[in-house]
Parts: C-alpha cells; sequence; structure tokens
C-alpha cells in the first residue's frame, strides 16, 4: 500500500506531501482545486510521459515520489527479474527535468520507464469514469474469473505445462530447421571429418615438429658448433676441464696451511663437478645430431599437412583442428540419427502437448463453474449501485492454448430491459461503466491481494441512496485493500477513514493547489458543503453529521 506520497513542482502544485491511511482516503475539493492534478502526478510513477508544461516552476525540476509497503505483494521474483534490490518498503520516484529529460528510479536505482511501468501497475491501480480499455482486455476478464474460482493452483500448474511445451516444441522445430540443412551437408561433413580423422592430428606435435624441423635444417653447423664446444671444455690441451683440474689441485695443497682455501677448494669442485656433467650433456647432444635428409622430407611433409589443413578452415592451432574435428564428428552422428532423434523430439512434444491439454482443460472447466455464481453476485451488487435492469453473460470460447491457458472470455452486458447483451467496454455508458468496473474491483478485492486502489470520482451519476450503497461498498472493500477516492458525493466523504481537502491557494503571486486532511469538526462542515453549498445551514450540519454517524 502507498504509505507517502511527495509531490513536488508538477502543475499548480508547488510542494504535497500526504500520508494516506491504510483503508478508505477520500479526496474532496473544488471543482478546479487540483484533485485530478494528483491523478496525472501518480501516473508520472505507473511510467505516464512527463512534460515539461506541466512544470509549476520552469526552472527546477519537477519529483514525485511514493513510498510502498509491498511485503504482502510477493514480489521478489519480480524484482529479482529486473535486476532491482527488493525492499519491504520500496520507493518509487520519478523526475523531470527543466530541459525535458525524465528519469526514473526504484529504490534508487535508476531503470527505464517499461520497468517502471511493470512495477509501478503491481502497487497501483488507477481507474477513472473514462477508462474502458482494461474492462475490454481479455486477460484481464481472465484473471477477474480466475480470482473468482481460486485458480492459482490451477494457473501454476498450467503455466509449467506451458513452458514445458514451448520448450518441447522450440526443441523439435529446431531440430527440424537444422534436419534439412544437415541432410543438404551430410556428404561434405562426412568428407571434411574423413580428412582430419585420416590426418592423425595430435594436440602440442606442430610445435615439436617445429622444433624438430629447425634442427633437422640446421644439423651441420649444430655440430660444427657442438664440437667446437667439446674442444673448449674438455677435449683440447688447455680445455677449461683441464685448467679446473689443475686449479683443484693446486687448491688442495694449500689447504695444509689454512682452513680458509678449503672453502674455495670445495666451490672449485662444484663448478668442476657441473662443468662435467655439462659436457656429457654437450656430448649426448652431438651424438644425436645428424644430417638425415631423409628425416626432413618426413617432418617437412608432416608440417605441410598441418599447414594445409589450418589454411583451408581458416584455423592457426591444432587444437583448433582436433576442436573442429569433434564438431563435424557430432554432426555427422546427428546426421546419420536425424530420423530417430526427430521422432524423439516430436515425441517429447506431443506428450508436452497432451499434458498441456489436460491443464487447459481443468483450468477451462475450473473457470466455466463460476460463471454463473460470478454473474449472479455482479449483478446483485450493480441493482444495489443503481442498475436495476443490469444482466451479465458470459462467454467461452476454446481457442488454441496461449501463455493464459485455452479459453477466449468475453463479458456481455445489458443496462436496460429488452436491450442484446454485447460486450461489457462496448454498451456501458460512463455511469453504468464506473458501477461495473467498480463492482468487479469489489468482487476481485474479495479474493486476491490488490494494489492501491485509485478510484476518480468512480461515483459519477449516481446520488441519494446509491450514492450510499457504493460507499458502503467502498467501505467494505478497504477493511481489505488501501483504496483512494477522488469524489464529489457527500455520501462517499462521509465513509471516509481519512478525509483530504484539496484547495487553491491564491495569497501569493502564484495559484498553488494544496491539500490538508480535515480533522472531525472540519470533515463535519466540509461534508456539508457538499450538501447544502459554500455556506451551509444548520440543517446542512446535521445532515452531514447523520452521514458520518451511519
Amino acid at each position: 500500500m502507498l504509505i507517502h506520497l511527495s509531490i513536488k513542482n508538477y502543475a499548480l502544485i508547488r510542494e504535497l506531501e500526504l500520508q494516506p491511511s491504510a483503508h478508505l482516503n477520500v479526496i474532496t475539493g473544488e471543482t478546479g482545486a487540483g484533485k485530478s492534478i494528483l491523478l496525472g502526478a501518480l501516473g508520472l510513477l505507473l511510467g505516464n510521459r512527463g512534460d515539461v508544461k506541466t512544470l509549476w516552476n520552469e526552472n527546477e525540476k519537477c519529483v514525485t515520489e511514493g513510498t510502498f509497503d509491498i511485503a504482502k505483494y510477493k514480489l521478489q521474483a519480480l524484482f529479482e527479474e529486473e535486476n532491482l534490490d527488493y525492499e519491504n518498503q520500496t520507493v518509487i520516484r520519478r523526475e523531470v527535468n527543466p530541459s525535458g529529460k525524465s528519469r526514473a528510479f526504484i529504490n534508487d536505482t535508476p531503470v527505464t520507464l517499461e520497468v517502471m511501468r511493470k512495477v509501478g501497475g503491481r502497487l497501483m491501480d488507477i481507474h477513472s469514469q473514462h477508462e474502458t480499455l482494461e474492462l475490454g482486455r481479455h486477460q484481464f476478464q481472465l484473471e477477474l474469473i480466475d480470482s473468482f474460482a481460486g485458480n492459482d493452483k490451477a494457473r501454476s500448474e498450467y503455466s509449467l505445462s506451458w513452458k514445458n511445451y514451448l520448450a518441447a516444441r522450440k526443441s523439435h522445430d529446431d531440430l527440424l530447421g537444422e534436419s534439412t540443412l544437415l541432410r543438404q551437408e551430410a556428404d561434405f561433413i562426412k568428407f571434411q571429418w574423413e580428412e582430419l580423422s585420416k590426418a592423425g592430428l595430435k594436440e602440442g606435435e606442430q610445435e615439436k615438429l617445429e622444433t624438430e624441423q629447425s634442427v633437422l635444417e640446421h644439423a651441420e653447423e649444430i655440430k660444427v658448433r657442438l664440437n667446437s664446444i667439446l674442444q673448449l671444455l674438455g677435449q683440447s690441451e688447455y680445455s677449461v676441464t683441464t685448467s679446473l683440474t689443475n686449479a683443484r689441485n693446486e687448491f688442495q695443497s694449500l689447504t695444509q696451511f689454512s682452513k680458509e682455501y678449503a672453502h674455495l677448494l670445495q666451490r672449485v669442485e662444484s663448478v668442476r663437478i657441473e662443468l662435467n656433467d655439462i659436457l656429457s650433456e654437450v656430448e649426448n647432444a652431438n651424438e644425436k645430431t645428424e644430417v638425415d635428409p631423409k628425416r626432413v622430407e618426413q617432418v617437412n611433409e608432416r608440417l605441410n599437412t598441418i599447414y594445409h589443413l589450418q589454411q583451408k578452415h581458416r584455423l592457426t592451432t591444432v587444437a583448433q583442428l582436433l576442436e573442429l574435428q569433434e564438431g563435424l564428428q557430432a554432426k555427422s552422428d546427428k546426421a546419420a540419427n536425424l530420423d530417430a532423434s526427430l521422432a524423439a523430439a516430436k515425441a517429447m512434444m506431443d506428450e508436452a502437448g497432451k499434458s498441456l491439454k489436460q491443464r487447459a482443460e481443468t483450468l477451462s472447466q475450473s473457470r466455466g463453474k463460476v460463471f454463473a455464481s460470478l454473474c449472479k453476485q455482479l449483478i446483485k451488487l450493480l441493482k444495489e449501485l443503481g442498475i436495476p435492469e443490469a444482466r451479465l453473460e458470459i462467454n467461452q470460447e476454446i481457442v488454441e492454448p496461449t501463455a493464459a491457458g485455452a479459453d477466449r472470455i468475453e463479458i456481455l452486458f445489458s443496462a436496460n430491459k429488452g436491450i442484446t447483451l454485447r460486450p461489457l467496454a462496448q454498451v456501458a455508458s460512463g455511469g453504468e461503466f464506473s458501477r461495473v468496473m467498480f463492482a468487479i474491483k469489489y468482487v476481485m478485492a474479495e479474493k486476491k491481494s490488490l494494489p492501491t486502489l485509485i478510484l476518480d470520482e468512480i461515483d459519477n451519476g449516481v446520488s441519494g441512496e446509491v450514492a450510499i450503497q457504493l460507499g458502503n461498498r467502498m467501505k467494505e472493500m478497504a477493511q481489505r485493500h488501501q483504496v483512494i477516492a477522488i469524489s464529489h458525493l457527500p455520501q462517499i466523504a462521509a465513509k471516509a477513514d481519512t478525509h483530504y481537502f484539496v484547495f487553491k491557494d491564491n495569497s501569493s503571486s502564484k495559484t498553488e493547489s494544496q491539500i490538508r486532511k480535515l480533522e472531525s469538526h472540519d470533515r463535519v462542515t466540509e461534508i456539508a458543503k457538499m450538501i447544502g453549498g459554500a455556506r451551509p445551514s444548520a440543517i446542512n450540519l446535521e445532515n452531514a453529521k447523520e452521514l458520518m454517524a451511519n
């Protein structure tokens, strides 16, 4: 529910704050005082278009902010879906700058207007006497029937079947679409795979072959240099090894004079041992290095095969070629087993479709069972609200399954005796429509948690006893859901848990719309004015007290 509303710099509003009660809030005031301006500001929180023409001060930005208690609305999944931080007390803010730029925030996170509409629409339901679009939507009518029938579980089960069916159908359709191409390319895929398979590629072999190729191509030069190293290190008369051996012997003689020379002797001996190891490895390398034209030819041929395959497939490594080979193998296997795979995918789709159909039938039956009861309850309400000849029927047509089921629902309505029933939104006048919509919202409120319901002069065209009944129903509805009603009827205002009065303030250089909460005495006076005009009589005051007492 809405627990705090702040509006700054919008239309005739310089600054306004509202803390509505959890039950029935009624807003009254003179014509043109700014009651409907409140709706425009609230519309910004629903993602409606912002216009710089609505700025009270054209040099400052407009800010509308609503704080909502959403603990009972079960919106965690929606917030997660939109990557929003969930808070039980959620703040929605909309800003319109003098430049015309508009920004939207949910819990201080910037969001698009589409996200604001999605979230805001779950928090507020604004209804005016001119709103016919929602009532005519088949989806809205389905929601009404499902709420009345208590179809939450059936809808959830159907929704799961619908998702499973869509997934199975997509898998089948994707495979079917892929199968044509696979059949056309099967021979070419097989040829490519066989060529790669025949090559017998091994990961890492290219690097090894390229290293071997470099050694083989320079074998003569390598042997010359290795022999030179052998001479320098150990095979000549003045080799390093001979010199180190002589040095070791000299240090050994010196140790008899001082222990300090023993340490140097140890270090020289370590160098000599390491040098002998190096010499041994050089000799081994020299023995292995051979001028082998035949092996050169083999290595070059193997590398040419690899380079050719890389160039052909526009790849750069053997690992990539092996990955391609694996993919071609999978495609080849898929092509070979295409008929069996298609048959399995179709069987899965058919099974999912069968389950979907069963769930759709269960949902349709559950919906159909409540038509008579729902119509009876709505007709009873409409008669109490001043449409004595009201008639309602619900037409159900079975159609191809959609996300909402396999039903096309049409509520048919007639307000007058002898007039043919027609789709509700086509035949109801403004006043009748308002009462029909209110009756529907009343019924829905008994069955499900509704967002804050904002009613803009939904009492248009009614008076007297009908107005009293309408007020009673609003009061009843507001025991379960927050209701904010903009009204011009004293019968409605008298039922308010919280009564706000909107007025124009002309005390400064520019007119402002302001709002104040009326306490007991002020309420009596305001309701008396609604009955008898600007200067209410004593009788008007007594009538106001009587309305409030009742």
